[in-house]
């Protein structure tokens, strides 16, 4: 049975050569991630062509996806990494300020003395070192430290629970952006999405390029769930970013965080993505943990449109086996059923109501196959939102970017395919395709939904065509 579930790989090191990139394609990965917190321009720009090449050379419609590093607070260089024991004071000052302590580093965000208070926990390097504010002035703050750790240079600051009034986008952002568009990026991730004013900002940034990606915004902070809502409503795909949203919440309340945000997701009828060591253990062994292996089935389960590898495939030694092990775990909870969030999605127009009908009929027929005609993705995206229970779910558009756009919808197999002039002869090209290529058989029952303009109408129409 086909997979429903999408996959994306972040490319790094360990998998920039074509080689690496066409063993990916041909393991299913549906989107390409390029982190710009680490990717130089030079090597981004090659491995998005290199993408678009080997998924062309394939037939493949697969995704590039540009992860921006957003205004994030990381430490200055050191000299030599520093060794903590509890009790020891550290110093983090603005860039033009001299040191006052022995232990002593830069912020790269001279607003952080402003927007912080004494007796703020201060976390760093994802976690692994924990502080307290001790006192505050106007170029520095000195922090107690309450674990032993090392400090090393350019470590990332989180502090949970503080509102911190950083740019929705950075110099930095602006410039990768800009790369983006000239790559012809089919996604751009906002990171530290705060609400849906930052949204719309890197919305006009991307259409003041000319550009035409959609928008992931990353949800990491307790001020971006307090607006999920209208996040979730000025986006076109959320993603779930566990690493510092689970540093910024109390980690035994992230499983129903994350169930939470998956089921809002569906109920606006919005794309979601779940991120962050979902296969951590696999950066340096062979083989999952039997702890990863349950939080991938739970996401599965949870009927998230993509999952996500990070490290796993950008500088792991194992990067084809994640995507390997995330097949097969995602394959066998399907064919377990899901948790059903599809029946929550909120029918707010004609063309949901359309879909939610050709959905209750193609489940109805036991070799019923879904086929969506869409100029835009918009109907394919509706229907997929539904999660109908049928594996055999294709769309056809007549762009290209538009199907390279659904490869982070659920279920969806999308095909390139220039539509005629009447719904009658598109949904005959559809057909035949569907049969050349042996995905149907003569006489199978097709389940057609479309909104496409036609003949000066538009048509929500559903019908009933046997290939």
């Amino acid at each position: 049975m086909p997979r429903k579930t999408k996959l994306i790989v972040t490319l790094g090191p360990a998998t920039e050569s074509e080689e690496s990139i066409g063993k990916l394609l041909d393991g299913g990965a549906n989107v390409f991630r390029l982190n710009m917190s680490h990717a130089p321009h030079d090597v981004a720009k090659l491995a998005a062509k290199r993408v678009r090449k080997l998924s062309a050379d394939r037939g493949i419609h697969a995704a590039v996806l540009f992860d921006l590093t957003g205004p994030s607070i990381r430490t200055g260089d050191v000299d030599k990494p520093h060794e903590l024991k509890i009790g020891d004071l550290v110093e983090f000052r603005k860039s033009t300020a001299q040191p006052g302590t022995d232990i002593s580093t830069t912020v790269n965000y001279d607003g952080l003395m402003d927007d912080v208070s004494e007796g703020n926990t201060l976390v760093v390097d994802n976690g692994t070192l924990l502080m307290e504010i001790r006192s505050r002035q106007d170029d520095r703050i000195v922090c107690e430290v309450k674990n032993n750790g090392i400090l090393g240079s350019r470590r990332h600051i989180n502090l949970p629970g503080t509102r911190l009034n950083l740019p929705a986008l950075t110099e930095k952002d602006h410039k990768d952006l800009a790369l983006a568009v000239e790559c012809d990026a089919d996604y751009v991730a906002g990171s530290f999405v705060r609400d849906g004013a930052h949204v719309r900002e890197l919305r006009d940034a991307i259409e003041a390029l000319e550009g035409h990606a959609q928008i992931v915004a990353k949800i990491e902070d307790q001020e971006a769930i307090k607006n999920i809502d209208a996040i979730i409503q000025a986006s076109d795909a959320i993603m779930i970013a566990r690493g510092d949203l689970g540093i910024e919440v109390e980690y035994w309340e992230l499983p129903i965080l994350q169930r939470r945000l998956i089921k809002r997701c569906h109920e606006l009828g919005k794309r979601v993505i779940v991120a962050t060591q979902l296969l951590e253990s696999m950066i340096q062994n062979p083989t999952p943990t039997r702890a990863e292996v349950t939080d991938v089935s739970n996401a599965a389960y949870e009927e998230a449109d993509a999952l996500m590898l990070s490290g796993e495939t950008s500088i792991g030694a194992h990067p084809h086996r994640c995507l390997e092990a995330l097949v097969k775990i995602s394959t066998r909870i399907e064919r377990s059923g899901g948790l059903g969030y599809g029946q929550h999605v909120m029918l707010r127009d004609e063309r949901q109501k359309a879909a939610k009908a050709a959905i209750t009929l193609v489940d109805s027929l036991p070799d019923g196959r879904l086929v969506v005609l869409t100029r835009r993705g918009i109907m394919a995206n509706h229907t997929a939102m539904l999660r109908p229970r049928t594996s055999q779910f294709y769309a056809f558009a007549p762009n290209e970017r538009v199907c390279r756009q659904l490869a982070l919808s659920r279920s969806i197999e999308a095909f390139h395919l220039p539509f005629a002039s009447t719904i009658k002869e598109t949904i005959q090209r559809a057909a035949e395709y569907l049969r050349e290529q042996g995905l149907v058989r003569p006489g199978t029952p097709l389940v057609i939904v479309s909104d496409i303009f036609s003949d000066q109408f538009t048509a929500n129409s559903i019908l009933l065509h046997h290939a």
